[in-house]
């Protein structure tokens, strides 16, 4: 391990120098740890790549928001140890960047296991307000429900010492970190592009894991064209750990199996490897993909300008909620869709889009705005998103004491009781 720079990530390797790379990529609030018992028994045939996510693990904390920049950087750390081409088993978060991995930068990319993991994890909605409820409380409500997220109840009851040290691996994160990698998760959705995953792939899950179960899993082997699905009994999210010998012998049999060669560029075969051997692991019966309700067509270019209509729902979205703005779309007809159009198109498209102003700017102009015209149910879901925004609590108070000096008393007495009951709904952990 050595010295990490921003656009990389901390490492370790594990076994012979000469031999083909494994990486394993470690879920939300967890450390390379999470793969030790793994390790041994793989490090006989791979070179072992872990990797801590930013914050994690003691990682410098430099925020990643985005899978696409997790992915990036894990590119960067193997540039520079001139790792090329390699397998890739990741759990949940880790196998979101899989995903990526295989979707984005499929020459690099040998052999792909996807455990825990999801084409969408969850909604948008849960992702942002764990991050409010972090952003407010730190990681200690988060850290304490982390056991009956990622393991069954009779193995956190005997196993003690192993629920402690999840407790105290996510009480260690950096909250930043976490809260950005909440964002990441947020807006990760590759439900539509499963079909050009082109690597021979595993998809492994716990029959009793309640965060991203067998039904999303098999939406993953329905989509992907080379899938095998592995159902591991007894066990919940985060099998690796609960279930290690089950894991350990399914990624040895696939990785032996379906390791694809790479080409060089006379188009020759770089490796020579067994010839295929039948699958241990049958797919099963497909299953239909999640259906998207497709966005109503809109003009492609406005008075010579891209259209913002699409930049506005994206970010009218990412502010106000998934749920808010499903059920403004919903009840919409004849005579308020168009004024729903134009406020996804020039409220959010143009003025929330503008650089000038971070949306924690514009929440408090929004908030000071609505408490001055009285606007007491946008101001309950505008607090909603200023939380989501990266304001705290007490940050908000500020802006309401500071619009009872310019809008009045009477305003901002209503003001105080309409935030108050969403900050306690939004900040109070779901025990």
């Amino acid at each position: 391990m050595s010295e990490t720079p921003p656009n990389t990530l901390q490492y370790r390797f594990d076994g012979p120098e000469d031999a083909p790379v494994l990486i394993l990529g470690p879920s939300l609030g967890t450390t390379w740890h999470m793969w030790d018992r793994q390790v041994p028994e793989l490090a006989q045939q791979w070179r072992v790549f872990r990797f801590d996510l930013p914050g994690h693990g003691g990682a410098p904390a430099h925020p990643a928001g985005s899978v696409a920049d997790l992915t990036a950087r894990l590119l960067a750390t193997l540039d520079g140890l001139g790792v090329h081409r390699f397998g890739y088993a990741g759990c949940a978060l880790g196998g979101a960047i899989g995903a990526e991995l295989a979707l984005r930068h499929p020459e690099r990319l040998a052999s792909l296991a996807l455990i825990a993991a999801s084409p969408r994890f969850g909604t948008a909605d849960e992702f942002r307000q764990r991050g409010v409820i972090v952003r407010t409380n730190g990681l200690d409500p988060i850290a304490r429900t982390s056991p009956e997220r990622w393991f069954t109840s009779g193995f956190a009851a005997a196993q003690p010492a192993i629920t402690e040290w999840a407790v105290q691996m996510v009480r260690t994160t950096d909250p930043g970190c976490y809260i950005a990698a909440c964002e990441a998760l947020a807006a990760f959705d590759v439900r539509a592009e499963l079909g050009r995953i082109g690597v021979p792939t595993l998809v492994l899950v716990g029959s009793d894991d309640q965060v991203t179960g067998p039904a999303e899993a098999r939406t993953l082997v329905a989509g992907i064209p080379d899938a095998r699905l592995a159902v591991v009994p007894g066990a919940s999210h985060l099998v690796p750990v609960e279930q290690p010998a089950a894991v350990t012998d399914l990624l040895v049999r696939h990785f032996s199996t379906a390791w694809q060669p790479a080409f060089d560029a006379t188009g020759q075969m770089a490796a020579i490897v067994a010839p295929p051997v039948k699958p241990v692991l049958a797919p099963p019966p497909p299953v239909a993909p999640v259906a998207e309700i497709a966005p109503a067509a809109v003009p492609a270019e406005l008075g010579g300008r891209p259209d913002p209509y699409d930049a506005g729902i994206k970010i009218r979205r990412e502010v106000l909620g998934d749920a808010h703005v499903d059920r403004a779309l919903a009840s919409a007809d004849d005579f308020s869709g168009d004024f729903q159009e134009f406020v996804t198109r020039y409220a959010w498209g143009e003025i929330w889009d503008r650089p000038g102003l971070d949306r924690r700017v514009r929440s408090c102009v929004t908030l000071t705005a609505l408490v001055a015209g009285g606007h007491l149910e946008e101001l309950a879901f505008h607090t909603r998103a200023a939380l989501r925004n990266g304001l705290t609590p007490g940050e908000i108070k500020e802006v309401l004491l500071q619009a009872a000096v310019y809008c009045g008393v009477p305003a901002a007495n209503s003001a105080f009781k309409v935030a108050q009951q969403v900050i306690r709904e939004e900040t109070t952990p779901q025990e």
